[in-house]
């Protein structure tokens, strides 16, 4: 998976390349993270990117010309590589909001490039002639978009086979099958009076998955009955799972 990331501040992305799950994934070749800053392809000297909105208001607009430069640059790469370019990607607030069927999306396209706005907004002639697509992670402002881009590759990134030390981890993970992760424990046993439960400590492996799912279904629906609904609308209920359900 090659992400091709178009900031202003390229060095924040140091959190995903060098640290954890991501940066192992990209010092082995299974994610690339490509950086690409609006102010080298600018001609002025001061590397201006950004620029007074017309029509007034508080607030300053990122240009048309250094983004569309950078894209073109990023493009010619991609042509050099004999990569594909997938789509361009706006962090901005009106995009859809970022969910785990459009990272396992993102894994699918194989090469995306998100476009980190900053200041007040883009420009819409810039958004018009070259964005495919706009996501967000909440209804809430945040000073750029290089902390959803670094969200949303931490997620399809961990998708990838082979970038987590067990293969079955991103399937059981939390919306991978549209509910909450169930309850989990480690050791010691017991610890404050307080006990794992028994149905995993005998090693019944139906009977722990029949408690796994039970537990799943009851946190989902007491914590987010919104993603219950959505489950049971696209068919992802059992009969055994309606009939728990209606029980609690």
């Amino acid at each position: 998976m090659r992400f091709d990331v178009v900031s202003l501040f390229p060095e924040m992305f140091t959190a995903l390349t060098q640290w954890g799950i991501t940066g192992r994934a990209c010092e082995q070749g299974l994610a690339s993270i490509n950086l690409w800053n609006p102010r080298d392809f600018c001609s002025d000297p001061r590397k201006t990117v950004d620029d007074r909105t017309y029509g007034g208001g508080p607030g300053m607009v990122m240009m048309v010309k250094p983004l569309e430069d950078t894209i073109t640059a990023l493009k010619s790469a991609h042509h050099a590589q004999n990569i594909q370019s997938g789509p361009i990607c706006l962090l901005a607030p009106q995009g859809e909001i970022f969910c785990q069927k459009i990272a396992e999306d993102i894994l699918n396209y194989g090469n995306l490039t998100f476009i980190c706005g900053r200041y007040e907004a883009v420009d819409q002639r810039f958004i018009d002639r070259n964005v495919d697509l706009q996501l967000s992670i909440g209804d809430f402002v945040l000073s750029g978009g290089e902390l959803p881009a670094m969200t949303m590759m931490d997620a399809v990134i961990r998708l990838i086979p082979g970038a987590l030390g067990d293969g079955e981890s991103a399937i059981q993970d939390s919306f991978m099958n549209s509910l909450l992760d169930y309850p989990h424990y480690t050791r010691p046993e017991i610890y404050e009076n307080l006990s794992v439960p028994d149905v995993l400590l005998g090693g019944h492996h139906a009977k722990i998955a029949n408690w796994r799912r039970q537990k799943s279904l009851e946190l989902t629906l007491k914590l987010r009955p919104d993603l219950i609904e959505s489950a049971r609308a696209n068919g992802l209920l059992s009969k055994e799972d309606e009939q728990f359900l209606r029980g609690l």
